[in-house]
């Protein structure tokens, strides 16, 4: 699977709101080093540096073009490509931040207590996942998918992305690792200005080269403490225009309302 940084900084606000609310809720660590996991094209990372100015902040993104876009963004931060399953950096490190990456990961109850592990002592693990495949605009995508020439390409794609686990079972995972675990669930609604072009930058299905935008959140998921945890991003890819109205109906104006 490949990533596009372009595509990914067109609804750059709507994908960093999440990771402010998420870092705004860390205690006041007196962090010296921080960790941004899957970075992306730096806008978490410069939310993380911003959280933290005293701290020596590093980046990880698997996307050869994303660490190249981060690179750009923040030339005085170091970063690295590399999968966080391979990640072998011992730490220890102030803040870990994973923003919405560790759903392209599996098993994480074998993760999150390394992650843990790669703490100081008084750290912070800020998680953030989105949870919405259980949304229109995802399952509208799993029909259009099994619907026409491309299904059998497509066959697997739903297998890729990591099933979120509940509240209680990330809870229970992490309260023994943890002086205190905070979870909660968030659910963003985002105004689309303009329809046809939010449609254009959403059918990754009828263009697959073409990125998703995002416009969706739905809950969220957050261990906070000395670790804080999952939760949700805004995430959209959308079928047919045919279907993705009659899914999501159009609000006057010409604005549509995604959830």
């Amino acid at each position: 699977m490949s990533w596009s940084a372009k595509q990914y900084v067109a609804f750059e606000d709507e994908r960093t709101r999440p990771v402010r609310d998420l870092l705004s809720a860390l205690p006041d660590i007196e962090a010296r080093s921080a960790m941004d996991l899957g970075c992306g094209p730096g806008n978490s990372t410069e939310v993380l540096a911003a959280r933290f100015p005293d701290a020596v902040v590093r980046g990880l993104d698997s996307s050869s073009d994303m660490i190249d876009a981060a690179r750009r963004r923040l030339p005085n931060v170091q970063f690295e490509i590399g999968g966080i399953e391979e990640w072998k950096d011992p730490g220890p490190f102030d803040v870990i931040l994973a923003n919405a990456v560790l759903q392209w990961v599996p098993d994480h109850a074998g993760l999150l207590p390394k992650l843990v592990a790669k703490l100081a002592s008084g750290g912070g693990l800020a998680i953030q996942m989105p949870d919405n495949l259980d949304g229109p605009a995802h399952r509208l995508m799993r029909e259009v998918a099994a619907d026409g020439p491309w299904a059998h390409a497509l066959a697997g794609a739903s297998a890729v992305r990591t099933p979120i686990g509940d509240a209680n079972g990330y809870y229970e995972l992490l309260r023994a690792l943890c002086t205190k675990v905070d979870i909660w669930r968030t659910t963003y609604h985002h105004p689309m200005r303009d329809g046809a072009a939010y449609k254009r930058n959403a059918s990754i299905l009828r263009a697959p080269r073409r990125r998703s935008a995002a416009s969706n959140a739905k809950g969220a998921i957050k261990p906070r403490a000395t670790v804080k945890g999952p939760r949700l991003t805004p995430a959209w890819c959308g079928g047919p225009p045919r279907r993705t109205d009659a899914a999501v109906p159009g609000r006057d104006r010409g604005r549509s309302v995604r959830r």
